[in-house]
């Protein structure tokens, strides 16, 4: 898989990207397991790693920096992703945003210390604060970068208002913004963003790609028409649906966030990246995917 230029100011990401989000910590998740899914991603040509500092209620980057620490590779050789924004109330019941400088700078510090490392190839925001004065976010995050803590910056989930906003605080680049997109759901092609992110010089971030599995199992009547078509024209490339799911992804410019823990799953995802789907194709596939 190759590596492409995430922005104009870099770095450079695989094509595909593996993020950690649906780990969770019920017992099952272990350090073996994940060391396991990252050597197969890195046989697979996938060097690039995506987490947030509440994944796994803050264990998911313990687990992967016990194994930085066991030098399973060489730090140089991936591309580290975190985030911070997203906090819970005591009680567990409220899910909340606080992208405050106090915030920013305990959670990034508290990411490095679990990933056992020195910096963090980009540092995310994870959604958009209503209440944060944006002046204060930008400060914190340019301070960040200046103390090389991380050595450029992103957004996830921002509309393209709030990135706007946000970057007009900024001398330094938003380099990416993570977003929902997959066939189920087209929403940031018809509202901009993917334009927006495109005109930044940047290339988006797809999280979701097979819709949490819905592309591939939905019983709706979207999802049964969608699936046809995919099997349909992926008859063409000598593809399954799911590849050809994440090969319409990559025809649009955008880099898949792959979230599963399935060795099948990771394995199609990867080799979608050899598939270079015809505009017409394209354009078929996103045609049904729009309902009616």
């Amino acid at each position: 898989m190759k590596k492409v230029s995430l922005s104009d100011s870099g770095p450079k990401v695989s094509e595909a990207i593996y993020g950690f989000w649906r780990w969770t910590d019920e017992g099952s998740v272990t350090t073996a397991n994940i060391e396991k899914t990252i050597n197969l991603c890195l046989e697979l040509g996938i060097n690039t790693f995506d987490h947030a500092d509440v994944y796994g209620d803050f264990t998911i980057e313990e687990h992967f920096g016990k194994i930085i620490r066991n030098k399973s590779f060489k730090r140089e050789d991936i591309v580290l992703f975190s985030k911070c924004g997203i906090r819970h109330s005591e009680n567990g019941n409220l899910k909340y945003y606080d992208t405050s400088r106090d915030h920013i700078i305990n959670s990034i510090n508290g990411s490095l210390k679990r990933l056992q490392t020195d910096y963090l190839d980009i540092f995310l925001l994870n959604c958009s604060d209503f209440l944060t004065d944006p002046e204060e976010t930008a400060g914190a995050l340019a301070e960040v970068v200046k103390s090389g803590k991380a050595k450029h910056i992103g957004v996830t989930n921002f509309s393209v208002f709030q990135h706007q906003l946000l970057a007009s605080y900024l001398r330094i680049p938003i380099v990416t913004n993570h977003i929902e997109l997959n066939l189920m759901n087209t929403s940031a092609i018809e509202d901009g963003r993917i334009d927006y992110i495109k005109q930044c010089f940047s290339k988006p971030l797809a999280w979701a790609p097979l819709a949490g599995g819905k592309i591939l199992n939905g019983t709706d009547e979207h999802a049964v028409k969608l699936r046809a078509k995919l099997q349909e024209i992926g008859t063409k490339y000598d593809a399954n649906i799911e590849q050809t799911a994440v090969a319409w992804l990559m025809k649009l410019g955008t880099l898949p966030i792959i979230g599963s823990q399935s060795e099948s799953r990771i394995r199609n995802a990867a080799s979608a990246s050899a598939i270079r789907l015809s505009n017409q194709d394209w354009y078929e596939i996103y045609d049904v995917s729009k309902k009616d």
